[in-house]
């Protein structure tokens, strides 16, 4: 009996800390990717210099990658998560969802120096459609292979 009391004591942190790591790797993931892009297309001149306003197509393409990069990193949460993968995925799409509001709250009037104000709110629109979806084939992928 005592056997199986030490087991049910150190399973849920042990889930808790793996759910934790999978969001994490997600994050990490969308946040590598997109400063690489970022840094990529300043190397290339394809944006201008730090500081510089980038024009609205750039900003589209930046909005574009970083969604598809959000899907990717949600996918990897649910690939990574212990458990239940499309919801792992979705409260890393509500995390993200509520760090660009406050992002952009905290940036709303700074602009033109940071961008159109649409930019921000494609974001924001963009993020739970986004983890919904990296959840999405995450379990489509399990489901295949059953």
């Amino acid at each position: 009996m005592s056997n199986n009391s030490d087991v049910n004591e150190t399973h849920p942190p042990r889930k808790i800390g793996r759910s934790i790591g999978a969001v994490l790797a997600g994050f990490a993931a969308v946040i590598v990717l997109s400063l690489g892009t970022d840094i990529a297309l300043h190397a290339a001149g394809l944006t201008p210099p730090l500081g510089q306003r980038m024009s609205d197509p750039m900003f589209l393409l930046a909005t574009i990658y970083r969604t598809i990069y959000g899907v990717l990193g949600t996918y990897i949460t649910a690939w990574v998560a212990p458990n239940r993968p499309p919801q792992h995925a979705l409260l890393g799409g509500v995390i993200g969802l509520i760090l660009n509001v406050v992002g952009t709250v905290a940036t709303w009037n700074h602009v033109p120096s940071l961008g159109p104000h649409w930019y921000p709110l494609a974001l924001m629109v963009t993020a739970l459609p986004s983890a919904w979806l990296g959840g999405k084939l995450r379990v489509t992928q399990l489901s295949a292979r059953q």
